[in-house]
């Protein structure tokens, strides 16, 4: 993959900073208790409290020059960043950069505190993408699916949730999933990542041909880890059998397919999955 030379100044790195507070047991059974006396709602609150412990980035921004890695994710963050500005420029509308928060072990965001274990995530609350670099590790010797691109991938499906918060299409989901059953909300956040999915194959397609990133077996590379981390290989692999309802991100061959798809096409139109009965 080649990278040009600007890197993100949306990064902060936490890495080495604790993961931040977890709020109390004792303070928690004294919130649920008021809301039960006094016949209120206590969620709100708790998940205040829990964004208030959000510690913030202090100070200039990281130099991460010395750092292989982290200078690869900034740099692709950058790339994204000016792939999706032209793109919402040419549609009349204004793209805000996500913030990428590198950590270690564990984080607490907005949306509430994460484990390394859980991988990558977006935060929809403080759009912020999340990120244990160590991740790359997993990915390479747990799941079999090395290089650069693979690497990239996975920072621009990210990205792509954060497209959709931008878009208004993860409130409405959202929306809809607290009205559904428990299977039918699996399947519109199935629905939701195989999006995600197809809108890193759309910033691939456009960032090659603005500044022709890809190099020979670049594609080959995130295809393979699109497919390494299908919700039925990750199933299969740790009990031995699949259960379709509880997918939250799809197939392998889902994720392969709408991959393809934006890649090919270079147009968030053609990434419709909600509009599609053939996923």
């Amino acid at each position: 993959m080649r990278l040009g030379g600007r890197r993100s100044e949306n990064v902060e790195d936490r890495r080495g900073m604790p993961g931040g507070p977890a709020l109390g047991g004792i303070g928690t059974i004294i919130i649920l208790l008021l809301g039960w006396y006094f016949g209120i709602d206590p969620t709100p609150l708790l998940q205040q409290m829990q964004t208030d412990s959000v510690p913030e980035a202090q100070g200039p921004a990281p130099d991460l020059a010395h750092d292989p890695l982290a200078d690869f994710v900034s740099g692709v963050l950058a790339d994204t960043e000016d792939t999706w500005r032209a793109e919402f420029a040419e549609n009349g509308k204004l793209y805000v950069d996500p913030k990428l928060v590198l950590f270690t072990d564990s984080v607490a965001s907005a949306c509430g505190r994460a484990e390394s274990s859980m991988g990558p995530f977006y935060c929809s609350r403080d759009e912020k993408v999340y990120i244990d670099l160590g991740f790359y590790r997993e990915l390479r010797e747990r799941f079999s699916a090395p290089g650069d691109f693979a690497e990239a991938y996975v920072i621009a499906h990210e990205v792509g949730h954060h497209v959709q918060n931008l878009l208004g299409i993860s409130e409405a989901v959202q929306q809809e999933q607290q009205r559904a059953s428990g299977a039918e909300a699996n399947r519109l956040s199935v629905r939701l990542e195989l999006q995600a999915d197809c809108f890193a194959g759309v910033w691939a397609n456009r960032a090659d041909r603005a500044r022709q990133i890809l190099e020979a077996g670049d594609v080959d590379e995130a295809l393979a880890a699109a497919s390494a981390i299908g919700d039925d290989r990750l199933q299969r692999q740790a009990q031995g059998h699949v259960t379709p309802d509880s997918f939250t991100h799809g197939t392998s061959a889902q994720r392969v397919r709408w991959f393809k798809r934006g890649l090919e096409s270079g147009s968030i139109d053609q990434c419709d999955t909600f509009g599609t009965t053939q996923l």
